[in-house]
């Protein structure tokens, strides 16, 4: 235990009980389990359960609206203004909890790049939250950990339950945050997600004043140098895709792409495991050991063997470890390179979209601000019969607290500069939609990916998709050319259209938002007639 020589007491908590500083991962592991806060797999790793809620709550977050934030801030329903004095509220109330309780210290920090390096504290009641930011977050020497003095505070105590007419909340749960105090309060959710996911939205606010883009993507770095980046919504592929073991992982969900280069922002990854398999994804399977944090998996409480392929507590089941538990990863968490290629996934449910196609610098701006993908029927309440478009700008809107040009504009700047190619990626379906067609398999995926990777298509010819305008490739090396026009491979064509003309018209009614988007950005969306 390394305790810190800026306490706690300057967060306004004044403690009755034990104070847990910087604990290790067997002590953190210990206290979660005499505390009965998780189990022990059959493979060491720790399994919690999250409650009713087994992911984020976009409903209640929170920003203090400000001086700092009154112009910089994209006000709506992804970012609700609270005033300083609601926030006061929240946060004497979950002082006075913490005050009553044992407490859990974690410093940390946000951003491999010296440069750009945040210093973060985790203030929490629960042991295996302090476990999940210590695996997650960077990791400090003992030295940097004893003497630093957080920039962030994050002050989490899930079962400290707003009372919305007294606090100014829309329900019990809140995820507030203060950009003038440089404070988030995380209060009545389990979900350990809202602790990363708070540190996320802060460096998307900060970093674009310092001409860095903030990603929501994964990344690794070939041999030679090449880097290349994954942006993508949960359940496209991002993680699986970029644990290459031909290639060093930089990170698996959240970079800065810099003028020196890219760097990741945290120390761990955040993978979704629902039907993982060694197989399948044998780096993500073998991460899944002692020190690994495992959400909501469903497990056998006799065997302690976990069961993947169970949606028992949720489809949105989660597991947090290290960086250093993949092979081949890069600890330092940055390559002082510029992307070569640019990787936006979608898993189309519709079956429409191709499974590969190149983007011009015009089409890359246009699908970063859609950020499509389907969620599938049945998989989630309120989904029906039918697949659901989801459209999400950066592939991360709930994470971007400035308007959504800044961050498009930053993309095509940094594309046009450094002669980066962008393609477009379905890991969907195919011969029909979702409950008539096919997923594409894996395989022929990775080798999409490695043929963008390596160079290989390039300079490729390509033909022109008549609604959507994607140049799809004629031919990818270790790919079934029969593959990659998506019409050619339903068997009814003209259900092909209707889908294709249903889909085209739901990217059109979505990018009515942006008004503000240059008219080729505009006429580089899909066209219908």
């Amino acid at each position: 235990m390394i305790p810190n020589q800026y306490g706690i007491e300057n967060h306004g908590i004044n403690s009755e009980g034990a104070v847990h500083w910087n604990s290790s991962v067997p002590h953190l592991i210990e206290f979660a389990i005499r505390r009965h806060e998780g189990w022990m797999t059959s493979r060491g790793a720790l399994a919690t359960l999250t409650g009713k809620r087994t992911g984020r709550s976009p409903k209640d977050k929170l920003v203090v609206r400000d001086a700092t934030t009154e112009k910089a801030v994209s006000w709506g329903k992804v970012n609700q203004p609270i005033t300083s004095e609601t926030f006061d509220k929240l946060h004497d109330l979950i002082t006075r909890f913490q005050g009553t309780h044992e407490l859990f210290v974690v410093d940390a920090q946000a951003g491999a790049a010296p440069d750009f390096r945040v210093p973060i504290r985790l203030v929490t009641t629960h042991a295996w939250h302090a476990l999940f930011a210590r695996q997650l977050f960077r990791r400090p020497s003992d030295e940097e950990m004893a003497k630093a003095r957080p920039e962030w505070v994050i002050l989490s105590a899930p079962d400290c339950l707003a009372t919305p007419d007294t606090h100014g909340t829309n329900s019990e749960a809140f995820i507030a945050a203060d950009f003038s105090k440089k404070m988030v309060l995380i209060g009545g959710t389990h979900y350990a997600g809202e602790i990363k996911k708070s540190i996320f939205t802060v460096m998307n606010f900060i970093l674009p004043e310092r001409n860095v883009f903030p990603m929501h993507c994964s990344a690794n770095v070939g041999d030679s140098g090449d880097v290349a980046l994954f942006f993508g919504l949960s359940g496209t592929g991002k993680t699986t895709l970029s644990a290459d073991p031909g290639r060093r992982l930089i990170g698996d969900d959240e970079h800065g792409w810099s003028d020196k280069g890219v760097f990741n922002f945290e120390g761990g990854c955040y993978a979704k495991c629902i039907k993982l398999t060694e197989e399948r994804e044998p780096q993500i399977y073998r991460a899944l050991r002692f020190g690994c944090v495992l959400e909501n998996v469903d497990l056998d409480k006799r065997t302690r063997r976990t069961n993947f392929d169970s949606a028992r507590h949720t489809e949105n089941t989660r597991a947090a470890y290290p960086v250093e538990f993949i092979d081949n990863a890069i600890l330092e968490g940055y390559a002082d390179s510029h992307p070569t290629a640019v990787v936006f996934l979608t898993c189309d449910a519709f079956g429409v979209l191709p499974p590969i196609s190149r983007l011009t610098p015009d089409q890359a701006m246009y699908h970063f601000l859609s950020g499509y993908t389907a969620k599938l029927a049945g998989t989630e309440a309120g989904v029906g019969s039918e697949p659901q478009a989801t459209f999400s700008t950066g592939f991360g809107e709930p994470f971007l607290p400035r308007d959504p040009m800044v961050y498009a504009e930053l993309l095509a700047k940094k594309i046009k500069k450094h002669g980066s190619q962008c393609f477009f990626i379905n890991t969907g379906w195919h011969k029909g939609p979702f409950g008539s067609g096919q997923r594409i398999d894996l395989k022929a995926t990775r080798a999409m990916v490695s043929a963008v990777l390596t160079g290989a298509l390039r300079d490729v010819q390509t033909t022109t998709d008549p609604i959507f305008g994607l140049h799809i490739p004629t031919s990818v090396p270790g790919v079934d050319p029969k593959l990659l026009i998506p019409r050619d491979t339903w068997s009814n064509k003209s259900d092909y259209d209707a889908k294709a003309k249903h889909l085209a018209e739901l990217f059109q009614k979505n990018f009515e938002k942006f008004a503000s988007a240059t008219s080729d950005v505009k006429a580089a969306g899909p066209r219908i007639g």
